[in-house]
C-alpha cells in the first residue's frame, strides 16, 4: 500500500533556518583589494603621489591629463547605485592601477583590452563607503585620481536561502535550490550574480521557477548531466547590491560548500514489476516490486529522492499506518518504501496508492543508500509525471532546461569558478541514460 504522506513544509523552514545563518557568516568584511596583483604593486609604488589636487596643480597640461581619467561613481556621492558598480576610464591613456578601499566585502575587477577601462566583477555593497584611487599615464602623464562614495540604503531587499547545508552529501542528480522571498523580475541580473566552483570540471545551467511553491521565486542549477560522484562544489551568491526587481536589492553574499556522494540509481517499471539499483555505474539489485494500481498510477519521470523517514505515518482511503524503510520522491507522497502486507504481489501486479511497494530487506538496503538527490525514473507507466510534484529538474532535456536561464547560457564550472558561455560552443554531450542522465521525455506517458 503507498499513499500520501504529509507534506514535509519543514524541509522550506530547515533551508530557510541554514541559509540565513550562512547570510550572516557570508558579509564579511574586505579592507583594500586590488584589481590584480600588477596593480597592486602599481598602486604601492604609486601611494606617495600626487593627489587629484596636487595633479591639477602642477602644470597645465598635467590638470588636463587628470580630467582624462573618469570615476564612476563620482567623488562625493552620497546614495550611489551599488547594481552598477565601479567604472574606471581613461580616453587618451593608459590605466597603470586601480585600488578600492572599503570596510565591506572585496571588490575585484577587470581591465579592458588596452588598459583603457576597468570595471568591478560583482555589484557593491548596499550602504556602504569606498574609496576608489587610479593611477594612469596620460599624455606622458602619470596621474593619480581619487572618488570617494557611499552606496544607497535600499527601502526594500530580497533575500536568498539555499537547500544545501554546510559539508552535506547529495546525489548525483541534485541541483543547487535557491529561494527569493521577493518576485525576482529582473532574473539575468541575478542569474550573472551567481558564481559554481567544482572540484571537477562540470557543465550545467540556471533555471528560474516561479511555480516552484517553496518561494516566491526559486532558481536551480543543474549539471547537464549527473554529476561525477565525489565532486565538491561551493556556490557564491555575489548578490548584495544586486537589483533584483525595481528598487529592491539584494543586501547580502550567499555561500555554500557540499559534496556529492556515491551514485544510487533507481529505475523501476510499473509493467514489469521490478527496480534496478545501480551503485556507481554497476548493476547491483533488481528487485520485484508493486507500484500504483489502476487509477492510482505511480507517475512517470525521473525524480530525486527528498527525504526519508523510518517510519513515516501515511494515512488515506481506508489506511493509517506507520510505514518502514521510506524514501520519498514525490511532494504528493510517492514513496520507495517497505510493503510487508503486499509481498506476495510484487513482481506480479501493482496493487498500492501510488508508492513504489519493495519487501522489509530490500526496502531497509535502498532506505541505508539513500540520500537527498538520488535519480529515481519510473518509465512506463499509464500516468505522465508533473512539474514541481518533486525535484522535478530532469524531467526536461538539457535543449529544454537552457530556455529556463535567464540568460540563455550554459555554464563551464571548475576549481577556479564559473564562466557563462554560448551552449553552442559547448563539446558534444556524449552520456548515456539512465546510467549518466536522465532518459528524453522521461515524464510523459509511454
Amino acid at each position: 500500500m503507498g499513499g500520501f504522506g504529509k507534506l514535509h513544509k519543514r524541509l522550506a523552514g530547515i533551508a530557510a533556518a541554514a541559509a540565513l545563518a550562512l547570510m550572516a557568516a557570508g558579509c564579511t568584511g574586505g579592507g583594500t583589494s586590488t584589481a590584480s596583483p600588477a596593480a597592486t604593486a602599481a598602486g604601492q609604488a604609486s601611494h606617495g603621489s600626487a593627489s587629484p589636487s596636487h595633479a591639477a596643480s602642477s602644470s597645465p597640461a598635467a590638470s588636463s591629463a587628470a580630467q582624462d581619467v573618469t570615476i564612476t561613481p563620482s567623488d562625493g556621492s552620497a546614495a550611489a547605485d551599488p547594481s552598477q558598480g565601479i567604472t574606471v576610464a581613461t580616453s587618451h591613456g593608459t590605466l597603470t592601477s586601480v585600488r578600492v578601499q572599503t570596510s565591506g566585502s572585496q571588490v575585484t575587477g577587470d581591465y579592458a583590452p588596452g588598459k583603457t577601462s576597468w570595471h568591478s566583477t560583482w555589484a557593491l555593497g548596499v550602504s556602504q563607503s569606498y574609496t576608489v584611487t587610479v593611477t594612469a599615464s596620460v599624455a606622458g602623464h602619470s596621474v593619480t585620481k581619487t572618488s570617494s562614495f557611499h552606496t544607497l540604503t535600499p527601502s526594500s531587499t530580497f533575500t536568498t536561502e539555499i537547500f544545501e547545508g554546510p559539508g552535506q552529501a547529495y546525489g548525483v542528480g541534485m541541483p543547487i535550490l535557491l529561494y527569493f522571498n521577493h518576485k525576482i523580475t529582473d532574473q539575468a541580473a541575478v542569474e550573472r550574480a551567481l558564481q559554481v566552483s567544482t572540484s571537477r570540471p562540470v557543465i550545467g545551467a540556471w533555471y528560474w521557477d516561479d511555480s516552484c511553491n517553496m518561494a516566491v521565486t526559486c532558481a536551480y542549477f543543474r549539471p547537464r548531466d549527473y554529476w561525477p560522484s565525489g565532486t565538491t562544489v561551493t556556490f557564491t551568491g555575489h548578490l548584495d547590491g544586486v537589483e533584483g526587481a525595481p528598487g529592491v536589492y539584494g543586501d547580502h553574499t550567499l555561500t555554500q560548500t557540499f559534496r556529492i556522494g556515491q551514485s544510487v540509481i533507481a529505475v523501476a517499471s510499473p509493467k514489469t514489476h521490478k527496480t534496478q539499483i545501480y551503485l556507481d555505474g554497476k548493476l547491483s539489485y533488481n528487485w520485484s516490486i508493486s507500484t500504483g494500481k489502476p487509477g492510482d498510477d505511480t507517475p512517470d519521470g525521473s525524480y530525486l529522492t527528498i527525504e526519508k523517514e523510518n517510519p513515516v505515518r501515511m494515512i488515506g482511503p481506508g489506511y493509517n499506518l506507520l510505514v518502514p524503510w521510506s524514501v520519498r520522491f514525490t511532494w504528493s507522497g510517492d514513496y520507495y518504501h517497505d510493503a510487508y502486507w503486499s509481498v506476495g504481489e510484487q513482481g506480479f501486479t501493482n496493487v498500492s496508492h501510488g508508492c513504489v511497494n519493495l519487501s522489509p530487506a530490500d526496502s531497509e538496503i535502498y532506505y541505508k543508500l539513500a540520500i537527498p538527490g538520488d535519480p529515481i525514473t519510473i518509465t512506463g507507466s499509464p500516468k505522465a509525471g508533473t512539474w514541481d510534484n518533486g525535484w522535478t529538474m530532469w524531467f526536461l532535456s538539457w535543449q529544454q532546461y537552457l530556455k529556463g536561464s535567464a540568460l540563455g547560457q550554459a555554464v563551464e564550472a571548475g576549481p577556479g569558478g564559473s564562466t557563462f558561455v554560448n551552449p553552442s560552443a559547448l563539446p558534444p554531450d556524449t552520456a548515456k541514460a539512465p546510467l549518466q542522465t536522465s532518459p528524453a521525455n522521461n515524464a510523459s506517458v509511454s
